[in-house]
């Protein structure tokens, strides 16, 4: 009923609703309510279920505040033009019309209590204070009013008008505000399709007629579960208008002595008003009662729906795959990104386990970390190779937890998120061989490719510590190319750098061992440490060197033998605790020096020298 500018139309048809909606409406409740005042108010049992209270309050409860004087003026005109057109006292009619409008105003306040609320009547705690407040406190408030009126002025039983007002009143509101809010909620026009639904009103209408016109054939089963299948096939709103039509063909029927209720005064003592009023409210309990239902599934599926949309939007739009599989690395379903990832298709990959995509090396880690989840962890990382459909492989990452089975609690399946690492591995690989090349510059001679002197000093104070702890012999050879300084005057530094990467060359020849490190010392010197090796065998690696440098024959004029000699001084020393490795260099440095002395192009050994 309140006007929503949001869905106003631009059109012709909108504008006129938002320029007479409201006028139309108020001529609709003016109507509705002089239908409703006629149609209870004719015959002696007019008040079986009073309606127009009922009527009146779904204006209010769908209305903003500030139309209710409207609504409530339009009401109570047309309570009166119904009871005048029925023929009713004036006096009666005037103050009946009175109390009506009160009782739909108690209810309209108390159910009202923010502005913007609406009447929600498929929620449990809305239909508590509906019923408590609108169907029982309102008719007894202004029940009592009437009954007290009733037993000073007609000598009526208080008790006894108390409970025709009430009980009358109470199933009106109950039966009609609900139906009503319901109809007038929805577009009934649009809300089935005629063609497939039209026997449903046809068969309800027949139904309800042939039931309260004659009381031989027993047809009054059949209602409740054609108002059921109404609610089920054409919704609430249809299953409303059934519910006031029953109100309407009963209580005519009944009134006017006909029908299964009437009968009942017959046999027994029964009143017909009472079984009618139980059979209305039976039947807009049992409608509520499945509408909560089935509000309630409906408000699971769309929960459900919302949660399958979300699902699918994640899954076809992330990048990474998601998976589930059992334990035995069988995939049951695998999302679209995996196309991408390694070209099969989702269908395509779900036939194929862990076994025939994970790379034979990475396959054990798989098994066990897969055994892990099912006995221990909860969820885990690994890194892996898995198969495109190209037959190559990529580095991946996956992200793996156990679920359990909600109703057993049992470890069921693997929930897999798997990412695809390609270009991460290969940036640790570069970045890994980089730091490699740097640790490696770090320790090597850039020119000769030998050890540098970082590298010597290191290997020097290691092989010393060893020799102490073994009690083994550490030999040292120093080497200096003979007048150097003359081959680069003469040569040139670029042929003085290819003399030595010569040296270089001619040292590692001879220099095999993998325990033992050739050094580049400093300039045109080069240092050999030869651990475990003893003075004997550290003469003979000098003078094989000297002899292969010699057979290379490299051109030096400015040196007497006309090709580049060397010469090398050698120490050995079975390293003790309180000695430093400086003795060895002080030894085999002062044999160098002896050699270049004594004519250059020779071995000197430093051991003899410092015997003598």
């Amino acid at each position: 009923m309140q006007r929503d500018s949001a869905h106003i139309g631009t059109g012709p048809r909108g504008l006129w609703r938002w320029r007479y909606g409201f006028a139309l409406r108020l001529a609709s409740c003016f109507l509705f309510v002089v239908m409703g005042t006629i149609g209870v108010g004719l015959g002696s049992q007019a008040n079986l279920i009073w309606v127009p209270n009922g009527l009146l309050l779904t204006y209010l409860l769908l209305s903003p505040r500030r139309r209710w004087p409207a609504y409530v003026c339009t009401a109570f005109a047309a309570m009166i033009t119904g009871s005048a057109l029925v023929h009713d006292p004036w006096q009666t009619y005037l103050s009946f019309s009175l109390l009506n409008i009160v009782e739909a105003l108690i209810g309209a306040f108390l159910l009202r209590g923010r502005y913007t609320q609406l009447p929600r009547f498929t929620d449990l705690a809305y239909l508590l204070r509906f019923l408590g407040f609108a169907a029982v406190l309102a008719p007894l408030a202004t029940g009592s009013i009437y009954a007290t009126f009733a037993a000073l002025l007609l000598h009526a039983p208080f008790l006894h008008s108390l409970r025709d007002w009430s009980v009358a009143d109470c199933l009106g509101i109950a039966v009609t505000t609900p139906a009503c809010a319901a109809i007038f909620r929805t577009r009934l026009k649009d809300t089935i399709n005629w063609r497939q639904n039209w026997m449903y009103p046809a068969l309800f209408v027949a139904l309800a007629i042939g039931a309260f016109a004659q009381s031989r054939v027993p047809l009054l089963f059949f209602i409740y579960p054609l108002l059921v299948l109404v609610l089920l096939r054409m919704g609430m709103g249809w299953a409303s208008l059934s519910t006031l039509f029953i109100v309407a063909v009963a209580s005519w029927f009944t009134v006017r002595g006909a029908g299964p209720f009437a009968m009942l005064k017959l046999a027994t003592t029964v009143n017909p008003s009472l079984m009618l009023q139980i059979f209305v409210a039976s039947a807009m309990l049992m409608l509520y009662t499945v509408s909560v239902v089935l509000e309630h599934q409906q408000r699971t599926e769309r929960r459900l729906q919302e949660m399958a949309s979300l699902h699918a939007m994640v899954t076809e739009n992330s990048r990474d795959v998601i998976l589930l599989a059992d334990f035995d690395g069988r995939p049951h379903y695998i999302s679209p990104a995996v196309l991408a990832m390694t070209g099969w298709t989702p269908e395509e990959a779900v036939q194929r386990g862990f076994s025939e995509v994970v790379h034979p090396e990475d396959l054990p880690k798989i098994e066990a970390l897969v055994h892990s989840l099912r006995h221990d962890a909860g969820n885990a990382m690994i890194e892996y190779r898995t198969q495109q459909r190209s037959g190559g492989y990529i580095w991946v990452e996956a992200s793996l937890r156990a679920l359990r089975d909600p109703g057993t609690g049992i470890r069921s399946e693997i929930l897999v998120i798997v990412r695809d690492i390609s270009e991460r591995k290969y940036a640790e690989e570069q970045l890994l061989q980089a730091h490699e090349t740097v640790a490696r510059l770090a320790v090597v001679d850039a020119l000769t490719g030998l050890a540098n002197r970082r590298r010597f000093d290191e290997s020097l104070d290691a092989e010393w510590r060893r020799g102490i702890r073994d009690h083994a012999p550490l030999s040292l050879l120093m080497l200096d190319v003979d007048h150097f300084k003359l081959y680069n005057d003469s040569y040139g530094h670029v042929r003085g750098d290819t003399c030595l990467k010569q040296i270089a060359e001619s040292a590692l020849d001879v220099v095999a061992r993998p325990g033992d490190l050739v050094a580049r010392y400093g300039g045109e010197e080069f240092a050999f440490l030869l651990p475990g090796t003893s003075n004997d065998g550290a003469m003979q690696v000098a003078n094989k060197v000297c002899e292969a440098l010699r057979a290379r024959k490299l051109q030096h004029l400015e040196n007497s033998p006309g090709i580049v000699t060397v010469s090398i001084g050698c120490a050995t020393i079975v390293p003790q605790l309180g000695q430093q490795p400086a003795t060895l260099i002080e030894i085999a440095d002062q044999a160098l020096y002896s050699a270049k002395r004594n004519g250059r192009n020779q071995v000197c050994n430093g051991n003899s020298m410092h015997v003598s």
